[in-house]
C-alpha cells in the first residue's frame, strides 16, 4: 500500500511540475503592488515574517499558473519593467509567498519591490501608473548563508502530527515529496502537502525520537533525491521552531526547452 501511495504521489507531482516546463524562458505580462508588505509575506505560502529575511523583502504574489497550487512557494523569479524611461534594465528578484487571485496581472509585488523597477527618481512615478508591463522569467534562489531549514508548523500536534514548512530553498526545482523517518530507521513515512499551501503534513511521524527527512526536488524532466544526513528535528521538536536540515539546495533542473535555456535576456531599450 505505502509503495502504491508512493507512486502516486510522485507521479502526479512530477507531472505538474512537468507542466510547467520552460519555466525559465522569458515571459510577457504585467505587474502591480500591494500596499500591504505582510498580506504577501504572510500570504497562502505560509511563510510569514520570515519571508523578509529571504530576500530583503523583495517577494511577490503569483497568478494561479505561477503558485501551482502551492508547488511554486519559495520560487524565485527575475521581473523587469519594459518602460524604459522609467525603469532600469536589471529588473529586480522577487521570491514567491502568495497566490495572486487578481486576474488583472500576473504579479503583485511587495511595494519595495515594485519601487525597486525604477530608475533612480522615478519610484513615485511607478507607484502612480500601479500596473507596468513587464518581462519576467524563473531563476535560481540563493541563500549562501542558509542551509534548507524546516519550521514546525502551528498545526501541528505531538505526538505523531506533525506539519512542517521549507524554508530558505536555493536552486532552481521544486520539492514533490516527502518522507520523515527515525533517525537510522528505514521505515519511512511519507507526507503529503497541504491544501494549496507550502505546508506538508504527516499523522504518523514517529514519537519520541529524532527525526529526519528524504524529498525528492525536481522541475522540467530533471529530478533527484535529497537526504539530510543527521538529525534533523530532536525528540522534543517545538512548534513555531526552526531547525537546520545540514543540507543546502542548489540544483538546477534541466529543461529540454531549447532555445530557452540557453538564450540571452532580450535588452529592453
Amino acid at each position: 500500500m505505502a509503495t502504491s501511495v508512493f507512486i502516486l504521489l510522485f507521479s502526479s507531482s512530477l507531472l505538474l511540475s512537468l507542466a510547467c516546463a520552460c519555466d525559465r524562458c522569458v515571459h510577457q505580462s504585467n505587474a502591480s503592488y500591494s500596499t500591504s508588505f505582510l498580506a504577501i509575506a504572510a500570504g497562502t505560502c505560509g511563510y510569514g515574517a520570515i519571508a523578509m529575511d529571504f530576500n530583503g523583502g523583495y517577494v511577490a504574489a503569483a497568478r494561479p499558473a505561477l503558485y501551482r497550487e502551492g508547488l511554486g512557494c519559495g520560487g524565485c523569479f527575475q521581473i523587469r519593467c519594459k518602460d524604459s524611461k522609467l525603469c532600469t534594465t536589471g529588473g529586480v528578484k522577487v521570491v514567491l509567498t502568495d497566490l495572486n487571485k487578481n486576474s488583472q496581472t500576473d504579479f503583485i509585488l511587495s511595494r519595495k519591490a515594485f519601487m525597486a523597477l525604477g530608475r533612480p527618481g522615478m519610484a513615485l512615478k511607478l507607484m502612480r501608473l500601479g500596473t507596468v508591463d513587464i518581462e519576467y522569467k524563473r531563476i535560481p534562489c540563493e541563500y549562501k548563508k542558509h542551509n534548507l531549514t524546516v519550521r514546525v508548523e502551528e498545526t501541528s500536534q505531538k505526538p505523531s502530527n506533525l506539519a512542517i514548512n521549507f524554508l530558505y530553498q536555493g536552486g532552481q526545482t521544486d520539492i514533490v515529496l516527502v518522507d520523515v523517518a527515525k533517525v537510522g530507521s528505514s521505515d519511512w513515512k511519507y507526507m503529503t502537502r497541504s491544501g494549496h499551501s507550502a505546508v506538508w503534513n504527516t499523522s504518523n511521524a514517529p514519537a519520541g525520537e529524532g527525526l529526519q527527512f528524504r524529498l525528492v526536488v525536481t522541475g522540467g524532466y530533471d529530478g533527484k533525491w535529497v537526504w539530510t544526513e543527521k538529525e534533523v528535528l530532536p525528540a522534543d521538536w517545538k512548534i513555531g521552531s526552526m531547525y537546520d536540515s545540514g543540507v543546502q539546495i542548489t540544483d538546477i533542473a534541466q529543461e529540454g526547452c531549447s532555445p530557452c535555456d540557453t538564450g540571452d535576456w532580450k535588452r529592453i531599450n
